[in-house]
């Protein structure tokens, strides 16, 4: 089971809340001495860690919060080894844990990057790009999207030159596709096919249930996306990626840190 995060920062600062609360209340209604209690070792760690524990709660519940990309589905918009920061007001405002929206504040957007808790799996946080709005209809026909029968304009750019843990993708194809006025670029290998059968792609195509949003990834034919498991439900969203702070990667030549996709805007 993985490591929940952001249950252990709720349970942390109850405790230590309560601990730094009932020893103030102890304080009022104990009778009054003479000398002053010592106090004992829980209280002073719980008044030390909780403001801390409860601002980084806050902060990473309601309006930001980092994730490290692990895989190379979202190249070359994003690299294995990017590290990244989520905006969690974009899409409303939800209590953390019980994921429960208690303000609204606005949609995804057809090109938006988004991190979003895996439908089949919920412990897991997938980042892709929303394609498919709800009651849209959406083929992918011989690696083309079409969208409510219009084709994704897609230009051909360059032979993609990968680097790090990405360099097995050298050698695709590198477009920039439009979606919306939001030019963004894809790899594509011409002559092979993605790792596996799309299911929930047909040629006459399929529609975007209310409520649901139909995801990709840029790398193609190296993602596992809605093509395969299906629709993103609008409560599993976390949060739109929008900027990059650092990109580590062992594998780069020379130095592990690449410093000119550092501080960049994620689009």
């Amino acid at each position: 089971m993985d490591f929940d995060f952001e249950f252990f920062l709720v349970a942390a600062s109850v405790l230590t809340g309560f601990i730094w609360a009932g020893w103030a209340v102890y304080l009022k209604l104990r009778p009054p001495v003479a000398t002053e209690h010592t106090e004992p070792w829980p209280v002073e760690y719980a008044k030390s860690f909780f403001p801390v524990i409860f601002v980084v709660l806050l902060l990473r519940a309601f309006l930001v919060e980092p994730f490290r990309i692990p895989s190379g589905s979202m190249m070359p918009t994003l690299l294995i080894g990017d590290f990244i920061l989520v905006n969690k007001f974009t899409y409303g405002v939800r209590l953390p844990v019980l994921h429960t929206k208690i303000i609204e504040n606005g949609q995804p957007k057809r090109g938006d990057i988004v991190v979003f808790r895996f439908p089949n799996d919920t412990s897991v946080d997938y980042i892709k790009r929303v394609v498919g709005l709800p009651g849209d209809r959406i083929q992918y026909i011989d690696k083309d999207i079409v969208i409510n029968g219009k084709p994704v304009k897609q230009t051909f750019l360059a032979v993609y030159q990968g680097v790090g843990k990405g360099k097995d993708n050298t050698g695709a194809a590198l477009l920039s596709e439009d979606l919306d006025s939001v030019s963004h670029d894809i790899l594509i290998r011409e002559g092979r096919q993605t790792s596996q059968q799309p299911r929930f792609v047909r040629p006459e195509g399929i529609i975007v249930p209310e409520g649901q949003y139909f995801v990709m990834g840029d790398n193609r034919d190296n993602s596992n996306d809605s093509r395969f498991w299906g629709f993103v439900p609008e409560g599993n969203l976390v949060g739109r990626a929008f900027f990059r702070w650092m990109s580590f990667d062992w594998e780069l030549d020379g130095f592990p840190i690449d410093f000119s996709r550092i501080g960049n805007n994620i689009k």
